[in-house]
């Protein structure tokens, strides 16, 4: 009821006082069901969002069962769009566990829990976790992916520089800025251009000049981490 009160309110503050009935009665139906359509967008994604992040509190629960006391919180969704959410190939979740007290602090491990997907994850029904794959990982396997990722991006190859520019430093669009020694700049690459790194035995490491890429052995999939979650998975890791 507060709802379709607000959308009424809504409506009679954009219509023009001088409009005739007629016009007026076309103009309120034409824009309330514009504003309804945006609400139940707003909805879905709302629900899709408490959907993905019970289905990855599942995934911990039945996987890590050491994991006692935890806050999952995914990255993805707050702002976006049903159709930018339905075009990712990643949703993820920032995981960390804490002492369990009155109004407790997160100060204990932190994780990274991805969900890759397949080709027709998300149809009328919702999410279809059935074409998800399911990747944790820890501070140190992040710093190796970034390790990596680093080397295929830019002209350095000494594991230990970078390693050591990527704990003093944050990433950014160009690649990375560090306080202390050298930047490491990213190459400067077309949209539909790439640079491989065969990364582990089930995982490529991508780089191309706007995300992250990660194909899937298994799979065949090629998922993309924008440039954006990469630095807030990066600044998770490092205190930030």
């Amino acid at each position: 009821m507060k709802k379709i009160t607000l959308v009424f309110l809504i409506v009679l503050s954009i219509i023009p006082k001088n409009m005739n009935s007629q016009n007026e009665g076309e103009a309120i139906a034409a824009i309330a069901g514009g504003l309804l359509a945006i609400g139940a967008g707003v909805a879905a994604v709302e629900q899709m969002k408490e959907q993905a992040e019970l289905t990855a509190t599942e995934w911990i629960l039945s996987n890590q069962s050491d994991m006692e006391s935890f806050s999952l919180k995914t990255l993805d969704f707050d702002g976006k769009k049903l159709k930018d959410i339905s075009s990712a190939s990643v949703m993820t979740f920032k995981i960390q566990e804490f002492e369990p007290s009155d109004k407790p602090k997160l100060t204990g491990k932190k994780q990274i829990l991805f969900a890759f997907t397949s080709r027709g994850w998300i149809s009328e029904y919702g999410i279809d976790f059935s074409k998800v794959q399911w990747h944790l990982i820890d501070s140190d396997e992040w710093m190796n992916m970034m390790i990596a990722y680093s080397k295929v991006a830019s002209e350095k190859s000494n594991e230990d520089l970078i390693k050591e520019t990527l704990k003093d430093g944050k990433i950014v669009n160009k690649g990375v800025k560090t306080k202390k020694g050298e930047d490491i700049p990213f190459y400067k690459l077309d949209g539909d251009m790439y640079l491989v790194s065969n990364y582990s035995p089930e995982m490529k490491i991508i780089y191309n000049e706007k995300s992250l890429g990660i194909f899937l052995k298994e799979t065949r999939d090629l998922v993309q981490i924008s440039r954006g979650s990469i630095i807030e998975i990066h600044d998770f890791f490092n205190g930030g």
